[in-house]
């Protein structure tokens, strides 16, 4: 197993230890590991991602399934947050997403733009911010630029910045696509280098070599590929998304990979909520047994 970077070494001022120290080990599991649910799929998606189970349709069910789930935390867009996260504000941590964008535009030039600000979070008790950062785009220079001036503001404030690290447009599909080991690696480090706090990523695809640079064009393992993105973040901490919803051993492995690899944890959205209610926390316990074998120090 990596080794996963403590709180302590990571280079937070107080406020990020504090939000950081209280999602980790005042919530979830209380081991140092987290598991998020993050839910600003309507706006990057559309309404379709909630045909599977149309009672996840609303916001106040998701916030309560986090709850009842025992989860570290939740990702809402402003909106939702500001309308739905009242009911239960305190009893599961919020991450306060600052950008998105709907997915109706061509993605050639993907740029996620900013619609809330660290303050509001801060307004909103929030534990977290997240910002969705589109590696290798062709107007990514508008994205760094956009990016300095959140990561300012949450340092200034003491708030924790989660990076949504996602290698995206043209030149990214000409090299072995955004899920690639090339790609999922190279936006971990991006993220880490720009100054994330935590950098969420997608499981990396080691089968997927086709442009790649030499260095990745041979056999890895997946674990390999896993273990290699969680050292390109260094000092950030690493979590790993659920993705698309996929058969559950698949994804339950993959979990178990992550972990063993020194992520802090998992963010997995609709392969949790496009099920029934009882489903849902049936799944979530078991992604729970997975975290409570890998406490941090």
């Amino acid at each position: 197993m990596t080794s996963r970077p403590r709180l302590d070494v990571i280079g937070l001022n107080t406020g990020k230890k504090g939000r950081l120290h209280r999602i980790l080990y005042k919530h979830g599991l209380g081991n140092g590991t987290a598991l998020f649910l993050p839910y600003d799929q309507g706006l990057e998606h559309g309404p379709r991602d909630f045909f599977a189970n149309p009672a996840a349709s609303d916001p106040g069910y998701i916030v309560k399934l986090a709850v009842e789930g025992g989860f570290n935390g939740i990702a809402l867009q402003i909106g939702l947050a500001e309308k739905f996260y009242w009911d239960y504000a305190g009893e599961v941590p919020l991450v306060l997403k600052l950008n998105g964008k709907t997915d109706i535009p061509s993605d050639a030039e993907p740029l996620s733009p900013l619609h809330a600000s660290v303050d509001d979070a801060v307004r909103l008790g929030a534990d977290a911010v997240g910002y969705t950062m589109y590696i290798g785009s062709p107007v990514q220079e508008q994205d760094f630029a956009q990016f300095r001036v959140v990561r300012e503001d949450a340092h200034r404030l003491g708030m924790p910045l989660i990076v949504w690290a996602y290698p995206r447009g043209e030149a990214i599909d000409a090299k072995g696509g955004k899920d690639s080991f090339y790609a999922v690696d190279y936006a971990a480090r991006t993220a880490s280098e720009l100054g994330a706090d935590v950098v969420k990523v997608n499981f990396p695809n080691p089968d997927k070599r086709e442009g790649v640079p030499s260095k990745y064009d041979r056999e890895f393992t997946p674990q390999q590929a896993v273990e290699a993105v969680v050292r390109s973040a260094n000092r950030t901490l690493v979590l790993i998304s659920g993705g698309e919803k996929a058969g559950d051993q698949a994804m339950l492995e993959k979990a178990r990979e992550a972990m063993e690899a020194g992520a802090v944890g998992l963010i997995f959205g609709r392969n949790v909520w496009q099920r029934e209610h009882n489903e849902s926390l049936r799944f979530v316990a078991r992604l729970k047994e997975i975290l409570a074998k890998y406490p941090s120090d």
